[in-house]
């Protein structure tokens, strides 16, 4: 074995006995109430993550709870009430998967019981209530993470490392798409929240926006129902968000087909601009004005990995709660892009 072949097994032997060393952290205690959000089952990448010990599930509505009981991603949990799951000794965390009547309501007795919360989208219809559940929160120095789905996306990630490094410059303009086709029962549900769609999907895209640029100065809500169906739903939706020197735009429908194929976000700034489409399965288009650290002048393609919903959610909660680094989206945030929500479904 010659002398640099051996000092790189030495080497590799140390930091194997090294990372061997090192404790492994304790699994952290989390719980969930509700199955009757769409995205319920994000409960999946939870009991797949070694970072998390699933100890149950809570589900008052016995229809729901019988539907779920057959799902492969609640089989063998144990079902609660919420007091049993609240006083699971060293229970940390709790998502809050209901219908999004009773987010609010059930994410308050949990900040209440001492708990950490994701709590899933939209944050429900009151600013108040949830100003209240975030003030109460910090105060606890508690975490309430909401389950805006693209803010873990890759694209989205790379697009905040150009905004961080001012490689788009000056940013004045941003568009934002997501739409689909929405089945008739689902059109009844959504037509029980003023702003329909937006209320729906516009709001992933208003926290990317709020992301980007911050609170808006105004926001303009122009929103309809087009389809025949006598639902009332406003199933094509529009705000525009203003700046000082900036303007946003948000649109969400119900009824555009292969809609998923479309969903995008564009920022355009003075030195760039950064295109995301489709936002599920991210590519980036990337148009810079200069060369910047290995990304070329003019147009290019970027390759972003497959990405896999609420994986990274869980993963940055875990690290959070260990103290592991500070989270990046703080109660300012959340409540400029409640607020800018509820005016976008025209709530005065």
């Amino acid at each position: 074995m010659t002398l640099p072949t051996r000092r790189a097994a030495v080497a590799a032997g140390l930091a194997g006995a090294f990372a061997a060393a090192q404790p492994v952290p304790a699994r952290i205690k989390v719980g969930q109430i509700g199955v009757g959000h769409a995205h319920a089952t994000k409960l999946a990448a939870y009991r797949a993550s070694p970072d998390y010990e699933v100890v149950g599930v809570v589900e008052p509505d016995e229809a729901l709870r019988r539907r779920a009981e057959d799902m492969p991603v609640f089989r063998g949990l144990r079902w609660l009430t919420r007091d049993q799951l609240l006083e699971t000794p060293g229970l940390q965390a709790v998502l809050v998967e209901t219908r999004v009547r009773d987010l609010l309501d059930t994410a308050e007795a949990c900040v209440a019981a001492g708990k950490h919360v994701h709590i899933d989208k939209p944050a429900g219809e009151s600013l108040a209530q949830f100003r209240r559940i975030l003030d109460a929160a910090s105060q606890k120095k508690l975490l309430v993470q909401m389950g805006y789905m693209y803010r873990y996306n890759p694209g989205v990630v790379l697009l905040r490392e150009f905004l961080r490094k001012g490689w788009l410059g000056d940013v004045f303009e941003v568009h934002a798409v997501m739409s689909k086709v929405v089945d008739p029962a689902a059109r009844r549900q959504h037509a029980e929240y003023r702003g329909g769609m937006m209320f729906e999907l516009g709001c992933h895209l208003l926290d990317l926006v709020v992301g980007v640029l911050g609170k808006p100065t105004t926001v303009a809500a122009f929103n309809q129902h087009v389809a025949p169906a006598a639902d009332g739903l406003l199933d094509n939706t529009l705000a525009v968000l203003t700046y000082p020197r900036a303007t946003a735009t948000v649109r969400s429908t119900g009824l555009e087909v292969e809609g998923g194929d479309r969903r995008h976000l564009v920022v355009c700034g003075t030195e760039g601009t950064f295109h995301i489409q489709p936002l599920d399965n991210p590519a980036a288009r990337v148009s810079l004005s200069r060369a910047r650290d290995g990304y070329r002048k003019g147009t290019q393609e970027v390759r972003l990995p497959r990405y896999t919903r609420y994986v990274d959610d869980a993963a940055d909660m875990a690290r959070v709660i260990r103290g592991e680094k500070a989270f990046e989206f703080p109660p300012a945030h959340d409540l400029a892009v409640q607020e800018a929500l509820l005016r976008a479904c025209g709530v005065a």
